[in-house]
C-alpha cells in the first residue's frame, strides 16, 4: 500500500533545476534547427542508454572536453556550430533556474523531518559535481546520492535503480517513490516496482501527489 512507503528519490535536473531540454531547445532554434534534431546533437536519445558521446560522459567514460569534440564534429556533420561549452554557459548564468523551485527543497526538508529516506539519482557530469551541489543543500537533505558519473550507468538503465534500491536494503520497491522529469525515467523506476511521479513545471501540483501518495489517498 503506498501508506508502506518510507523513501522518496528524486531526479536532480529538471526537478530541482530548470530542464536543460528547455535550454537547448531554445539554443536550437537560434541554429535553425527542431527540437528533435538539436537533442540528438547534443544528448541522443534519452529513450536509452547507448554509446552518443553525451551518454559516455554522464557514465563517466569520457571527459567533458572529449565530449564537447565529439558534439561539434556531429554538429559539423551538418554543416552547424554545435558548442555545449556555449550552451551550458548560458544556462549557468540564471542559477539553472533552481531559486524558482525552493518549494520542492523546502518539501525534501519536510520529509526529512517526518522521517522519510531520501536519495538523488541522478544522470550528470563529474565536471559538473562541485556546479550542482551548489544549488541546494544537498548534503543536508539527502542519505545518498547515485551520480551515474561515478557509478558507471545512468538512467533509464534499470541498474542504476537497482544502485539505488542497493542503498535502501530494507525496503521493497514498492516502499519507494521516485520523481523525474523525463518520461523514459519514470517508465523504468515504476517496471521495477516503485511509485513513481513525473514532475512538470507546476511545483504545487507534483508536492500535492506526492503527499497523497504518501498520504494513501
Amino acid at each position: 500500500m503506498a501508506t508502506d512507503i518510507q523513501a522518496v528519490l528524486f531526479d536532480f535536473g529538471g526537478v530541482f533545476t530548470d530542464s536543460p531540454f528547455h535550454a537547448v531547445h531554445a539554443f536550437g532554434e537560434e541554429l535553425g534547427l527542431g527540437p528533435a534534431e538539436v537533442t540528438e546533437i547534443v544528448f541522443g536519445s534519452y529513450e536509452q542508454d547507448g554509446d552518443h558521446p553525451w551518454h559516455r560522459l554522464e557514465r563517466g567514460e569520457i571527459t567533458l572536453e572529449s565530449a564537447r569534440e565529439s558534439v561539434l564534429a556531429l554538429g559539423e556533420a551538418r554543416n552547424l556550430t554545435v558548442d555545449i561549452y556555449e550552451l551550458f554557459g548560458r544556462m549557468a548564468g540564471n542559477n539553472a533556474g533552481a531559486d524558482q523551485r525552493q518549494p520542492l527543497v523546502d518539501c525534501v526538508r519536510r520529509l526529512k523531518e517526518q522521517g522519510y529516506r531520501r536519495g538523488i539519482v541522478t544522470n550528470n557530469v563529474k565536471e559538473f559535481g562541485e556546479g550542482w551541489r551548489s544549488l541546494i543543500p544537498v548534503d543536508e537533505l539527502f542519505d545518498f546520492v547515485v551520480d551515474s558519473s561515478h557509478a558507471g550507468v545512468r538512467k533509464p538503465d534499470p541498474a542504476i535503480f537497482e544502485i539505488a534500491l542497493s542503498r535502501l536494503p530494507d525496503l521493497k520497491p514498492e516502499q519507494v517513490v521516485f520523481l523525474d522529469d523525463y518520461s523514459a525515467n519514470v517508465s523504468a523506476a515504476s517496471a521495477m516496482g516503485m511509485h513513481t511521479i513525473t514532475v512538470g513545471t507546476d511545483l504545487a501540483a507534483v508536492i500535492a501527489e506526492l503527499d497523497a501518495l504518501l498520504e494513501g489517498r
